[in-house]
């Protein structure tokens, strides 16, 4: 009777505890809902809504964000600066924003993710609601291995790619505990459920302040970007998974960058510790039979934003290399 009644004490603990994570969670998720609602419009391609955000007129642009980013990384001012030269049609990539996750990755015991192909199809028939067509497309970071299956998909009806700090090669070595961890179905079913009730904001500036190294982010970026929506359990939860089973995705795509004869315009920085340079776009150059390097000496992984002249300029060459001015 003794047992039974510790048994019963420890359980009922466990059940408190779960229910005060869960409830401060859906409370956190509804107050970044509310403060960072969607700020373009929200498009059903066959039962997955994808968010797109269109602004200027000319030449289409495709632009697709990286790791736990949205959309509002580009309109925070790189938009506004590219809306009198093309039309610029910015996603949230799935699971994250105001994307869906794709059904068969969704949920709590879910450890699989979408592919960057699985990805750059969904971007692209979202893309052909909006009428767009033999886009330029961009991509940073993680962003820019799903412009490359982009390219990948439709290598006619693609006519240039701006590949910015991007992931396009293997590399050794793991990315660390907590990919590995919140990967996890113990990571996805419990650790993320707790980070969304309980992280405190020091540490969303903090690994803000990482990504930007060894620059500082541009004032009022913080405030802006909506770091709070990648914090919900879903985003989390696609995030991880996709950065996790993401290596054996490129591993099939480097074999097939020969076939990307579309110009592309490759931008990187040296001091970029998240994509290495030398891993990266240093090898992408020996592959790509019709591609440009800008290297940025001393900048690391967000050159959109630390470096945006040399940025805009790549986009520029490539519309130029790709007969649209």
């Amino acid at each position: 009777m003794l047992l039974g009644r510790k048994t019963l004490f420890v359980l009922g603990l466990i059940l408190i505890l779960v229910g005060v994570v869960q409830w401060r969670a859906r409370a956190h998720e509804a107050a970044a809902n509310a403060v960072f609602p969607p700020i373009g419009e929200l498009i059903n391609v066959g039962g997955v809504t994808v968010h797109a955000k269109v602004v200027g007129s000319g030449p289409d642009l495709v632009l697709i964000h990286g790791a736990s980013g949205n959309l509002r990384d580009f309109t925070f001012d790189m938009a506004d600066k590219l809306k009198d030269k093309y039309r610029v049609i910015m996603f949230d990539r799935p699971g994250m924003g105001w994307t869906d996750t794709l059904p068969k990755d969704a949920g709590a015991w879910n450890t699989a993710a979408a592919s960057p192909a699985e990805q750059a199809i969904l971007l692209q028939k979202a893309a052909d609601r909006l009428g767009v067509t033999d886009p330029i497309v961009l991509g940073h970071s993680y962003g820019g291995a799903v412009a490359l299956a982009w390219g990948l998909e439709r290598p006619e009806k693609t006519k240039a790619l701006v590949l910015v700090s991007a992931v396009s090669e293997e590399w050794q070595g793991d990315l660390g505990w907590q990919y590995r961890l919140t990967g996890s179905l113990l990571g996805s079913t419990v650790i993320i459920p707790v980070v969304t009730a309980f992280i405190p904001f020091g540490f969303v500036q903090k690994s803000i302040d990482l990504i930007f190294a060894p620059q500082r982010a541009p004032e009022g970026y913080n405030s802006y970007i909506g770091a709070a929506l990648a914090l919900r359990r879903p985003s989390m939860r696609a995030n991880a998974q996709q950065v996790n089973t993401l290596l054996p995705h490129i591993k099939q795509m480097v074999a097939q960058y020969s076939q990307l004869t579309m110009p592309v315009e490759v931008v990187h920085g040296t001091a970029d510790t998240i994509v290495p340079f030398d891993v990266h776009a240093k090898v992408l150059m020996t592959q790509l039979p019709n591609a440009v390097l800008t290297t940025l000496p001393g900048i690391g992984h967000m050159p959109q934003h630390v470096a945006q002249p040399q940025v805009l300029s790549a986009i520029d060459s490539a519309a130029e290399r790709a007969g649209l001015r």
